[in-house]
C-alpha cells in the first residue's frame, strides 16, 4: 500500500489531501461559483437519506462510516482540481482518475485495489428531417463508474445520457437499491445499452430509407449514384456507434460470469441480461455496416451502369450523324466530274439516302436497346 501511495503522489501531486478534510470544498470556496457534483447522496437500506444530511463528498462519507450503507456521487465534466479532492477524498488510482477527467477513453472494465472502473460510451441519436451528406446521426458522450464497497462516484461527459432519472427509478427501488453500488453499476450498464437498442431502431430506419432511394427510381434529372454522399456518412456514423458496443462486451460479460468480491451474486445475475442484449445490439451494428457496405457498392454500380447507358447513346446518335456526314463531305469535294452532280434528281436521291440509311440504323440501335 505504501508504494501506491507513493507511485499516486509521484503521478498526479495535485491528489496529496490537504490538511483540511476536504479540500476542494473547504470554507474559502465561492458558493455562487458552478460545481462540478451534481447530486450527492447517502443511501441506506436501500433509502436515501435527507439530502440535507449530505452537501459533499466527504460529509457523505463521514455518514457512511458512521451508519453504514454507500454514497452515490454525480459528477458533469469535472476539472482536475475539483476532481483532485474526491479522488484524495476514495483512495482513487490515479490512472483512472487521469481517464475520468480528460474523457475520450475506449469502453473498459479495470480494477484498482478494491475499486472497480468502468467506462461507458453514451450514445445519443440525432433527430433530423432529411438524411444528407453532412447529417450528424449519432452523439456520443461518456459515464465514468468507479465502484467501491460503500460508494459509487458517476463522472459524465457531453450534454446528453444524463443519470437523474435513472438515480429516481432506483431510488423507487429499495429491494434493488439495498444490493449497494453494484445495484447501481448494473443499472448504469442496463440504461447505457437500453439507449444503444433505442438508437439501433432509427438508424435501422435510416438505413431502409436509403436503401429505399438507392434501389427506386431515380428522380426526373436527378443521376444515379447521388445517393453516395450520404451513405457513405451514415457508414461513419455505424462505425462511432461500433466504437461503442464492441468493446464494451467483454466488460460485461467478465461482470457476468467471474465472481468479483466488489459485486453482489444477486446482482451478477443481471449482468447475464445486459451482456445478452449488448450482444445483440453489436450483431445489429455489424450487420448495419455490411448492408451499408452492400448498398454503397450497388449504389456504385448504378452508377456505372448510367454512365454506360449514356455512353451507348452517345454512340448511336454519333453512328447516326456520321452517314450524312461522310456524304456530304464527299460531295463536298471540289471536283469537276462526278457522279450525278448534272442530274436532275442527284440533289433528293441523296437526301433520300441519307434519311432512309440514318431511319435504319435508328431502328436496329432502337431494336437492341441502344436508345
Amino acid at each position: 500500500m505504501s508504494m501506491i501511495r507513493d507511485l499516486r503522489a509521484a503521478v498526479r501531486p495535485s491528489l496529496r489531501k490537504s490538511s483540511a478534510p476536504y479540500s476542494t470544498y473547504d470554507a474559502t470556496r465561492d458558493p455562487s461559483a458552478s460545481s462540478a457534483v451534481v447530486d450527492c447522496a447517502v443511501y441506506r437500506d436501500g433509502r436515501r437519506l435527507e439530502s440535507d444530511a449530505c452537501q459533499t463528498p466527504h460529509e457523505a462519507m463521514l455518514r457512511v462510516r458512521e451508519g453504514g450503507g454507500f454514497a452515490w456521487i454525480g459528477l458533469h465534466e469535472p476539472t482536475e482540481s475539483e476532481f483532485a479532492g474526491i479522488a484524495a477524498e476514495f483512495g482513487l488510482h490515479p490512472l483512472a482518475v487521469e481517464d475520468a477527467v480528460h474523457a475520450h477513453q475506449r469502453p473498459k472494465l479495470e480494477r484498482y485495489d478494491d475499486t472497480l472502473f468502468t467506462v461507458f460510451k453514451t450514445i445519443h441519436y440525432v433527430e433530423h428531417a432529411e438524411l444528407t451528406a453532412t447529417s450528424e446521426v449519432v452523439e456520443t458522450g461518456e459515464v465514468m463508474v468507479f465502484t467501491g464497497r460503500d460508494f459509487v462516484i458517476t463522472v459524465r461527459h457531453g450534454g446528453k445520457g444524463s443519470l437523474r432519472a435513472l438515480r429516481y427509478g432506483l431510488q423507487k427501488d429499495a429491494d434493488l437499491l439495498s444490493k449497494g453500488p453494484s445495484a447501481v453499476l448494473h443499472a448504469i450498464a442496463d440504461h447505457v445499452v437500453d439507449g444503444y437498442i433505442a438508437v439501433a431502431s432509427a438508424v435501422q430506419d435510416d438505413i431502409d430509407e436509403v436503401e429505399i432511394d438507392v434501389f427506386s427510381a431515380p428522380a426526373k434529372g436527378g443521376p444515379r449514384g447521388s445517393d453516395a454522399g450520404r451513405i457513405y456518412q451514415l457508414k461513419r456514423e455505424v462505425l462511432e456507434f461500433k466504437r461503442a458496443v464492441s468493446p464494451l462486451l467483454r466488460p460485461m460479460q467478465l461482470l457476468s460470469e467471474r465472481p468479483m468480491r466488489l459485486v453482489d451474486p444477486d446482482i451478477q445475475k443481471y449482468f447475464r441480461d445486459v451482456a445478452d442484449h449488448l450482444a445483440r445490439v453489436q450483431e445489429e451494428v455489424i450487420g448495419f455496416d455490411e448492408l451499408l457496405n452492400s448498398i454503397l457498392q450497388a449504389n456504385l454500380a448504378q452508377a456505372t451502369v448510367a454512365q454506360n447507358e449514356d455512353m451507348r447513346k452517345i454512340t448511336s446518335w454519333a453512328a447516326i450523324i456520321a452517314v450524312p456526314t461522310a456524304v456530304c463531305g464527299i460531295y463536298g469535294m471540289n471536283f469537276d466530274h462526278m457522279p450525278e452532280l448534272q442530274w436532275k434528281y442527284g440533289y433528293p436521291m441523296v437526301l433520300t439516302g441519307i434519311a432512309v440509311i440514318c431511319f435504319a440504323i435508328h431502328r436496329s440501335l432502337k431494336r437492341n436497346g441502344w436508345l
